[in-house]
């Protein structure tokens, strides 16, 4: 996709994020025609979001496990990025007003340690594991910001970051404290009431998989991970929507639990 072109849809895209208004399909000669595409405005855009939530402080992956892939008809790993002004504490309180249709979603987060590095493509999951500092039981925080996302395609979506909104993050486990992640099993709460539950198993067959898949993805366009860098693996259950005054809990066996509401 041609820069000037791709700094115009990350134009659009920024600004309708930055209004909260409804983003529709691109001008016909704007949208992306593959998903290489998408990641290319996605970069684009990277650096006008930045200016208003903050630096881009790490990554979330998509689509990692079959519930999502059904729910979304897309069959593989997306990526976005996580900003900082959208990364909040366990306990925090956020206006249902500062999104458009807000949803939740049951993650393991992942902080690296060291950096990995595009030269050391490709990964494996054993090699990322080494590389992981810490995990927190984490809520993804999505918001349904299009006209019709089933209608918008994967390269649109993912140019705009995949439904990214922000995160709230439990307690760190230190690496050396970790359960096995593949085994871990997590449930959604909404206002106390089971919303969804799934384990660390349906992403990607293990969230150490899903962290190498991304660091790959990133190497392909010459760009690796940095330590410090919050990665989230992708979600255990079916995004839930949620209104004003509602409650979550995400609880994830061996990692702790993380709460928050939206008032």
């Amino acid at each position: 996709m041609e820069a000037e072109a791709a700094a115009a849809a990350a134009a659009i895209i920024a600004q309708a994020r930055a209004a909260r208004t409804l983003l529709g399909p691109l001008p016909l000669e704007l949208q992306p025609e593959d998903e290489l595409a998408g990641y290319v405005v996605q970069r684009a855009a990277h650096a006008l979001v930045a200016a208003r939530h903050g630096a881009r402080v790490g990554y979330k992956i998509g689509c990692t496990s079959k519930v999502m892939q059904d729910y979304l008809q897309i069959p593989h790993p997306c990526a976005g990025g996580v900003f900082a002004h959208g990364v909040h504490d366990g306990g925090v309180s956020l206006p249902a007003a500062g999104f458009i249709r807000v949803g939740v979603e049951c993650e393991i987060a992942m902080r690296l340690a060291r950096d990995l590095a595009p030269s050391g493509a490709p990964f494996t999951a054993e090699d990322v594991a080494a590389e992981v500092g810490a995990c927190h039981p984490a809520i993804e925080i999505v918001d349904d910001r299009y006209v019709t996302w089933e209608t918008l395609g994967a390269p649109t979506l993912i140019a705009d970051d995949f439904f990214a909104a922000g995160c709230v993050l439990g307690a760190a486990v230190e690496r050396a404290a970790l359960p096995d992640l593949r085994g871990v099993r997590g449930r959604a709460l909404i206002n106390g009431e089971v919303a969804g539950e799934g384990t660390g198993a349906d992403v990607l067959g293990h969230p150490f998989q899903a962290l190498a898949w991304l660091a790959n993805h990133l190497a392909a366009n010459g760009e690796g991970l940095k330590a410090g860098e919050l990665v989230l693996t992708g979600s255990l259950v079916k995004t839930v929507w949620l209104g004003a005054g509602d409650r979550v809990r995400m609880e994830l066996d061996g990692l702790g639990a993380v709460e928050m509401a939206f008032v």
